[in-house]
C-alpha cells in the first residue's frame, strides 16, 4: 500500500520527459504521470540548443511539478545533454534500450519514429521511475573509455597490418619466420625495412649483417644468427620478379605503419596510466591485470559506488547465473546477456589466474588454481570451473575498487581454497 501511495505521489508531482537520441538531432515527449502525451519538441544535438529544450519543458511545469528526463544512451551521444542537465540540477534517468524497445514490440502494429521512441522512453520512464539508475556523468571515467576504446581500435589495427606484412614477406622470404622470435619485434622489423627483399642483401657478409643487427637486437645478435639468416636465405633461392621495387615499398610501408601503431599505444597507455592515477584504484597490482586491463575494468563499470553489492556487478557483467523454470521444476542456467566486454575481461583474468609458468607446472595463482581444480573434481566442467573463478573474481575487483586497496594474495591452507 505504501509503495503505491508513493508511485502515485511520484507521477503527480512530475513531468516525465523522453528523448530520443541521434547524432545530429534528438526529439523530447513530454508526459504526464498516467502518459498523457502532452507536447513534443525537436532540437539540434549541440550545447548551444540545451537550454531551449528546458525553457519548453517549463510550459508543462506547474507550481510543486519538476522534470524528470530519461535518456537511453548518457554516453555517446546524449552524453553532452546529460551533462548540461545534471549541471543544471535536473534528475536525469539512464533507459537501457531494451526496455522501450520492448514496448515498441508489444504493440499489435510496431511503429517506428524519433517522436514515438521518444514516447516509448517515457513510458519506461513513468512505470520504472525508482528503479532506473540516475545518470552520472563524470569526464574522467568517460575519458577512460575513450581511450580504451582508442588503444582498441589502434590494437586491432596493429593485427591487421602484420598479418599483412606476414603475407607480403611470404613472397619474398619462404624462411622468413625462422628469422626471429617475433615478426613485429624491433631487430626484425630493422632487419625486413632494410632489406625487405633478398637481392638487396647481395655482397653483405655474415659480419656486416651482424653489425647492423646489434643495435636494433640491444647488442643481442650473434655471429650464429646472421649465418643462420643468409644460409636460409640461399637455401630459399631467388624471389625476384618485377616490379621489384614496388613490392619492396610495400613491406616498407607496412613496417612503418606498424611503428607508427606502436607509438600511439605507447602514448595512449602513458595517457592511461596518468589518468588511473587520479583514480586511485590499484587494480594492476594483481597478477594478470595491466594498466590496459585495470583501464578496461574501469572503462565499464564506471563508478563502482553505483553497484550496492559484488553480486549486482556479477549480474551486470553476466557472470551470476539466472533461473528458469515453470511450475515445480527450474535450473539455474549460465547467463548469456549483461555487459559481454566485461564479461570477457573477467573470462581473461581468471584464465591468467589458474595458468601456470612458462617452463614449470607452477600455478601463476595457487589459490585459484587450487579453487579450479576443487570445482572439476566436484563434477564441474572446465567452462563451469572458470565462471566459479571468475564469480570469486568479481568479489575481489569489487572490493579493490570500492575500497581503492592493494591486491594480497590469499593464502592457501592444507591444499585447499576456502
Amino acid at each position: 500500500m505504501e509503495n503505491y501511495a508513493l508511485e502515485e505521489e511520484i507521477r503527480l508531482k512530475h513531468v516525465f520527459i523522453g528523448i530520443d537520441l541521434h547524432k545530429n538531432h534528438h526529439t523530447a515527449v513530454f508526459l504526464n504521470g498516467f502518459k498523457r502525451k502532452l507536447g513534443s519538441f525537436k532540437f539540434d544535438n549541440k550545447p548551444s540548443e540545451f537550454p531551449k529544450l528546458v525553457a519548453e519543458a517549463k510550459k508543462y511545469i506547474r507550481k510543486g511539478i519538476s522534470p524528470v528526463y530519461g535518456l537511453e544512451d548518457t554516453g555517446g551521444y546524449g552524453r553532452a545533454l546529460a551533462v548540461y542537465l545534471v549541471e543544471q540540477k535536473h534528475t536525469v534517468k539512464e533507459v537501457n534500450p531494451a526496455l522501450p524497445n520492448g514496448i515498441r514490440k508489444a504493440n499489435p502494429i510496431v511503429q517506428k519514429s524519433d517522436e514515438w521512441d521518444a514516447e516509448c522512453v517515457g513510458h519506461v520512464l513513468i512505470d520504472k521511475f525508482e528503479s532506473l539508475p540516475t545518470a552520472k556523468p563524470m569526464d574522467q571515467y568517460w575519458v577512460i573509455a575513450q581511450l580504451v576504446t582508442t588503444r582498441t581500435a589502434a590494437a586491432t589495427n596493429l593485427t591487421v597490418l602484420i598479418n599483412q606484412l606476414h603475407a607480403q614477406l611470404g613472397h619474398h622470404y619462404p624462411s622468413y619466420r625462422k628469422f626471429f622470435a617475433e615478426l613485429d619485434g624491433k631487430t626484425a622489423l630493422a632487419f625486413f625495412e632494410q632489406y625487405p627483399s633478398p637481392h638487396l642483401l647481395k655482397g653483405t657478409t655474415v659480419q656486416e649483417l651482424r653489425e647492423f643487427l646489434l643495435k636494433p637486437s640491444n647488442y643481442a645478435c650473434s655471429i650464429k644468427t646472421a649465418e643462420k639468416i643468409l644460409s636460409m636465405i640461399k637455401e630459399d633461392g631467388d624471389t625476384t620478379r618485377d616490379y621489384q621495387a614496388e613490392r619492396d615499398f610495400i613491406i616498407q610501408s607496412h613496417i612503418r605503419r606498424i611503428r607508427n601503431c606502436k607509438e600511439e599505444m605507447q602514448a595512449i597507455e602513458q595517457h592511461l596510466k596518468l589518468i588511473m592515477q587520479d583514480t586511485g584504484y590499484q587494480l594492476d597490482s594483481m597478477y594478470g591485470i595491466d594498466i590496459v586491463t585495470a583501464a578496461g575494468f574501469v572503462a565499464e563499470i564506471g563508478n563502482i559506488h553505483r553497484f550496492t553489492s559484488a553480486q549486482k556487478l556479477a549480474r551486470f557483467a553476466g557472470i551470476a547465473p539466472v533461473f528458469r523454470g515453470s511450475g515445480d521444476k527450474g535450473k539455474y542456467y549460465k547467463c548469456k546477456q549483461g555487459n559481454r566486454t566485461l564479461h570477457e575481461l573477467f573470462y581473461r583474468l581468471a584464465c591468467r589466474q589458474i595458468g601456470t609458468k612458462r617452463g614449470s607446472k607452477e600455478p601463476n595463482n595457487p589459490y585459484y588454481y587450487a579453487y579450479y581444480k576443487q570445482k572439476l573434481s566436484a563434477g564441474k566442467t572446465k567452462t563451469q570451473a572458470i565462471i566459479c573463478v571468475m564469480r570469486k573474481l568479481v568479489d575481489v575487483v569489487y572490493a579493490l575498487m570500492k575500497h581503492k586497496t592493494m591486491y594480497v594474495k590469499p593464502i592457501i591452507l592444507n591444499e585447499q581454497a576456502g
